[in-house]
């Protein structure tokens, strides 16, 4: 490969404080600004405070269709609920990957009054074909996930998607052939990893500093989206462990309308998804 195969960083983004659900204390990384550079990556949130404060209220009832939403907890416990008879709790280390599709209404409520909540929550979009399919679930306890460790100093949790070492993530991401990796780099060490170039490429630097390319350094709490190329490539730039998380996902290139919980392809679509919330049709 050559260096100009190594994807630079297209746009930095650094998340803005925010608050959601019954008053829980986030910081949004994409939003509806991102939505073209990320598809099909809609929203990236991430929570990170030690005051219950912050995150007691949770976030009571609501619904979904038209997407994913994928929540990684990296410390803390929170429980989930449905209108459909599933519930269960996602604690540290554990991934939950659900597809809301044709509809589904969910609660997520912390399962602790006290101590660290940490972790993020994804929205993935779907193809206009599998937005209306039956909700689902794929939920992955720490354990299952496998830890990939390089000897350059690099650990690599793989959640979805395989690594060019060849180890592959327990998540089916459908379509949108999602790739999802928590790397954590040691302090002078480098990671690489082919990432298609038909798959648009995010680094999400949750724990210290990376340095991109010659001089582009990127620190905690930000999201580089990357550009063209097949390959991903950053040094830790700090004395400390860095950890970061590459996600990247095929392109849906198409229309798409946001309403509040709804994600379809026309506005006719999400007006039809509230009356049938409405009419509890979900």
């Amino acid at each position: 490969m050559t260096r100009n195969d190594i994807r630079p960083v297209r746009h930095l983004i650094r998340g803005e404080r925010t608050s959601d659900g019954a008053g829980v204390r986030l910081t949004r990384l994409l939003g509806h600004e991102t939505v073209e550079a990320a598809d099909p990556f809609l929203m990236l949130d991430h929570f990170d405070t030690e005051r219950a404060d912050d995150y007691i209220g949770g976030f009571p009832s609501h619904p979904h269709r038209g997407f994913e939403t994928v929540t990684y907890m990296l410390d803390g416990r929170m429980r989930h609920g449905d209108n459909k008879g599933h519930s269960g709790v996602i604690a540290s280390g554990d991934v939950q990957w659900m597809t809301a599709g044709g509809g589904i209404v969910h609660s997520e409520m912390p399962e602790q009054e006290e101590g660290l909540m940490r972790g993020f929550q994804l929205w993935v979009n779907l193809p206009a074909r599998d937005k209306m399919t039956p909700a689902r679930y794929q939920e992955i306890p720490a354990a299952s996930i496998p830890v990939e460790s390089r000897g350059n100093g690099a650990r690599v949790k793989v959640i979805a998607g395989a690594t060019g070492e060849g180890t592959q993530g327990p998540i089916d991401s459908g379509a949108t052939e999602a790739r999802f990796f928590d790397i954590r780099l040691a302090p002078g060490s480098r990671f690489e990893e082919a990432v298609p170039a038909g798959l648009n490429a995010l680094l999400v630097v949750y724990d210290g500093a990376i340095v991109l390319g010659a001089v582009e350094k990127v620190a905690a709490v930000n999201v580089a989206i990357l550009g063209e190329g097949g390959r991903v490539a950053f040094e830790n730039a700090g004395s400390e462990e860095a950890g970061v998380l590459l996600i990247a996902g095929k392109p849906l290139n198409e229309p798409i309308a946001w309403g509040g919980p709804f994600v379809m392809n026309t506005r006719d679509e999400v007006m039809q998804a509230a009356r049938d919330y409405q009419a509890g049709r979900f």
